[in-house]
């Protein structure tokens, strides 16, 4: 298992200093892909930095949850799948 690393960011406005055992560059593109969103959400008239990024994490959590039903769905199918073949090979191969 890789050591953290220290990663010192700025996030919309605020400096911070945080521990990862991912790589900086990526720590530091999922802070950048945060403002980009809370970018989002200001311009469609949050002017509060707070309501914006709480609104923005929200939008965030949504994509996840969806991502995560989607996946969840699709295994279900493919499991499904499989058993519908393991059905099939065990009906036309002889016992």
């Amino acid at each position: 298992m890789n050591e953290p690393t220290r990663v010192d960011l700025e996030v919309l406005g605020h400096k911070l200093t945080l521990r990862s055992q991912a790589p900086a560059d990526y720590v530091r593109s999922l802070a950048s892909y945060l403002e980009e969103r809370v970018a989002i959400v200001r311009g469609s008239g949050a002017r509060d930095a707070t309501a914006a990024l709480i609104l923005a994490a929200l939008d965030i959590i949504d994509e996840l949850f969806r991502a995560r039903d989607d996946v969840t769905k699709r295994d279900d199918h493919v499991s499904t799948r499989l058993g519908e073949l393991v059905a099939l090979l065990e009906h036309v191969t002889p016992k």
